[in-house]
């Protein structure tokens, strides 16, 4: 277990619309930083594809960056370090040594702008439902290694999207103080299932939930769910964005609270099938 801050502390998780174009999309995601900031947030998350959601599935090949290059890495290292902040950019793609693929990597930098955690999505989403249809797989390649990041304000576990609804993954992180899911949930699947799938992973890891997502409908056409949330050790919703758009949903996260629910009721502790 980590060594728990006594004082609570901001978190803000930012809701984005992106599009094709990434130097909007960095223009509007270092808005929204900004204004977080001037709330008062420590850590600030942007969603998944902040920084390109094309019109086709192929144009983040084009995007890709080379790890420690490139203006979307630029833009997160160079805010994190004027905001003053610990930042979550939920993914960027970065070359896999593929033509035809890409990592999406959640990569966290700390308040002097430096590169502290690099995750790259483990689960690759895919859905056939009716007209919808959707294979990362075919331009994302997965990666393999559980990530966790240890800061002042406690461990994180890192995640994206599709990432949430395997309960074995976040398992393997051992014990975290915050959990991180940037998502672009289709609205189909998020008015299905958004909501109970992150509080069933704060309630049974007995940890908060940051999950900063799209929310909107793209220029290309689709609509992601949005509803970006933070919820808290027990499962309660501390936060959330009910309206389409971008926008900033600030939390305040009580580590004692965390710690209380840890106590009272000590799930964690009377796992019987561990490692299974």
């Amino acid at each position: 277990m980590t060594d728990v801050p006594i004082a609570s502390f901001r978190v803000a998780a930012l809701q984005t619309v992106s599009g094709p174009d990434v130097t909007a999309n960095l223009v509007a995601a270092g808005a929204l930083a900004e204004e977080a900031a001037a709330a008062g947030a420590k850590i600030v998350a942007l969603p998944e594809y902040f920084g390109i959601m094309g019109l086709r599935d192929t144009d983040k090949l084009a995007a890709r960056e080379r790890p420690g290059a490139g203006p979307i890495q630029d833009f997160l290292a160079n805010t994190a370090h004027r905001l003053g902040l610990w930042l979550v950019g939920g993914s960027v793609p970065l070359d896999a040594g593929r033509d035809d693929r890409v990592y999406n990597s959640s990569l966290v930098y700390d308040p002097q702008g430096r590169l502290a955690a690099r995750y790259d999505k483990i689960h690759l989403f895919g859905l056939e439902l009716g007209a919808e249809k959707f294979s990362e797989a075919r331009t994302i390649l997965p990666g393999a290694t559980i990530t966790t990041v240890d800061t002042p304000f406690g461990r994180l576990g890192l995640s994206v999207c599709y990432d949430l609804r395997f309960p074995e993954l976040y398992r393997a992180m051992g014990t975290v103080d915050l959990i991180l899911v940037p998502s672009a949930f289709t609205a189909t699947t998020g008015d299905a299932h958004w909501e109970v799938l992150l509080r069933a992973r704060a309630i049974e890891n007995q940890t908060c939930v940051l999950a900063p997502a799209q929310g909107g409908v793209h220029p290309s056409g689709r609509r992601t769910h949005g509803h970006t949330m933070v919820v808290d050790a027990w499962g309660r919703v501390l936060a959330e964005r009910a309206n389409d758009g971008p926008g900033v949903v600030l939390a305040d996260i009580d580590p004692a609270a965390t710690e209380s629910v840890r106590r009272s009721l000590p799930a964690l502790e009377h796992r019987t099938l561990r490692g299974v």
